[in-house]
């Protein structure tokens, strides 16, 4: 459906909602009535948020059936609410709020589904067969840079079943205050993206040899990790500043040998049939817009229960965007241990802003704000939409990886590229990724399903975009039916029978590993 030749829409969310966003394409003009009286007086964009109601300043601006803000003038009914017009409201406290209140909703379980994965020798199962170079330290990046091309084009013709070659490159390693309280945070990270099941158990570390992060300290078991083996057969190490190399030939060329040894195991591997509970699914959003919270995100917290319900274990992130709606989260804890989890990674989060002397109000960006999101308070009640309605099982800090299956927090900062990073290392092994405004995001290592949130941006991003959800808006699909059509494609995804659209085109994202301690 062409949303320019649809009578005037908007979506009220809730009951007590106060405003409604505008659905057509372009927005609707001054004058524009709807069919129940309402008159616009201003032009308002799409996605952009409407009075309902005259409201008076200071008056609360309603939407989610929760308090967004506070009017900054008078505003007439059918007036169009930007971001300069809403007060940021203050933040839920940490101290009195709810833990475990809510009854666990009784989702039947969903048995049969399954899916075509590796397994792996831990019993974990991946959804790729990749061969995956970590690094101690980003001066070697270079280096693996260069050998994965030559990998790519040398080696990988030979072993058909072997996906691809992943430089697992970084930015850490050196300069950095490496015994810093928190720089358990990148070495965990770094560690734990290494143990990724599409990594099938064979890794190589490639070191320089003088670098604070030693290569031994990654393979060593640490706080939220488990050590990754060296025996000769499953992990290879290779240090650049070795006395054994004459050259950067030698190098490369022992470098090329080690990699041949672990592709020729990586080559033996075949995909079988496992249950669809052998699945960790990442969600995560970018780019959001104001349709991003009644489209895309819902029909992806649909999916998460669909999941749930299979025995999978599913990961919503972005503490930022989840810190202004905690108070719908912490009831949803299984127990008061994971509620109280949840606000301590809110707190160590809020600490983390006090000290570096910024606040709420650098989330949204530019670009949310054009798609009509008036703060982070507006985009957080969107954002934690993706976590459907399960009980949230278990809270994983930074970097660190489950003991449980179900729905979990995984904290990570809401940045697009460190969230993906950061999710990585806490083992998902597919990731769903919905976006209102637009984003190439890819990640190497696990297949990433785009979900837009308009019509207008499916159609536009035609050859970038997996599902379009934004037919929600105009009433062609419901969210539970595009929460199955997520669920079975990310099925098919996992399976190897689709392609997404930034694996087809190749398309991913350098890895940024979030560190919180200093840099020397």
């Amino acid at each position: 459906m062409n949303t320019t030749e649809q009578k005037p829409l908007f979506i009220k969310v809730h009951p007590d909602d106060n405003v409604a966003i505008i659905v057509n394409s372009n927005g609707l003009p001054a004058g524009t009535q709807f069919s129940d009286g309402l008159t616009l007086v201003e032009h308002v964009p799409q996605g952009h948020k409407a009075a309902l109601v005259d409201i008076p300043k200071d008056g609360q601006i309603v939407r989610y059936g929760e308090i967004i803000g506070y009017a900054v003038e008078d505003l007439p009914r059918g007036a169009w609410i930007d971001e300069s017009k809403v007060a940021l409201p203050k933040a839920p406290p940490l101290d009195t709020l709810p833990l475990a209140t809510r009854p666990v909703p009784k989702l039947a379980p969903l048995e049969g589904y399954t899916f075509e994965g590796y397994r792996n020798k831990d019993g974990s199962v991946g959804t790729k067969n990749l061969l995956g170079i970590t690094t101690s330290v980003h001066c070697v990046a270079g280096v693996v840079g260069y050998v994965v091309k030559l990998i790519e084009q040398h080696l990988l013709p030979k072993y058909p079943n072997v996906d691809g070659v992943v430089g697992l490159n970084h930015l850490y390693g050196c300069g950095v205050a490496i015994n810093a309280p928190a720089a358990v945070v990148p070495i965990r990270t770094i560690h734990n993206i290494a143990l990724n099941p599409n990594f099938g158990g064979e890794i190589m570390v490639i070191g320089l040899g003088c670098e604070k992060l030693q290569p031994n300290r990654l393979l060593e078991q640490a706080e939220g990790t488990i050590p990754i083996k060296v025996d000769g057969d499953s992990t290879s190490v290779t240090s650049l500043q070795d006395e054994q190399f004459v050259g950067f030939k030698a190098m490369v060329d022992s470098i090329m040998a080690t990699a041949e040894k672990h592709l020729q195991k990586l080559n033996a591997r075949q995909r079988e049939t496992c249950p669809a509970s052998d699945l960790v699914v990442g969600m995560q959003c970018g780019g959001s817009d104001a349709f991003s919270g009644v489209t895309a995100n819902p029909a992806v917290g649909y999916a998460s229960d669909l999941l749930v319900r299979c025995g999978a274990t599913v990961m919503f992130s972005e503490v930022t965007e989840v810190r202004d709606a905690i108070h719908l989260l912490t009831p949803r804890a299984a127990d008061e241990q994971v509620g109280r989890r949840l606000l301590e990674e809110m707190k160590w989060y809020d600490d983390y802003l006090n000290a570096g002397q910024t606040d709420r109000s650098a989330n949204p960006s530019p670009g949310n704000k054009k798609g009509g999101l008036a703060n982070v308070v507006e985009k957080a009640l969107g954002s934690i939409a993706k976590s459907g309605t399960s009980a949230i099982v278990e809270v994983l800090s930074p970097g660190q990886r489950p003991t449980k299956k179900g729905l979990i927090f995984a904290a990570t900062p809401a940045s697009d590229f460190v969230c993906g990073t950061q999710q990585l290392a806490s083992g998902i092994t597919v990731q769903v990724f919905t976006t209102g405004r637009g984003t190439p995001y890819g990640l190497a290592a696990v297949p990433v399903i785009k979900v837009a949130t308009r019509t207008d941006l499916a159609d536009r991003w035609f050859d970038l975009t997996d599902i379009n959800a934004g037919r929600i808006a105009t009433g062609e699909a419901t969210i539970e039916e595009t929460g199955w059509e997520i669920f079975h494609y990310i099925l098919d995804i996992a399976s190897g029978r689709k392609q997404t659209w930034s694996e087809q085109w190749g398309l991913h994202n350098a890895l940024s590993v979030f560190n919180p301690a200093p840099v020397t």
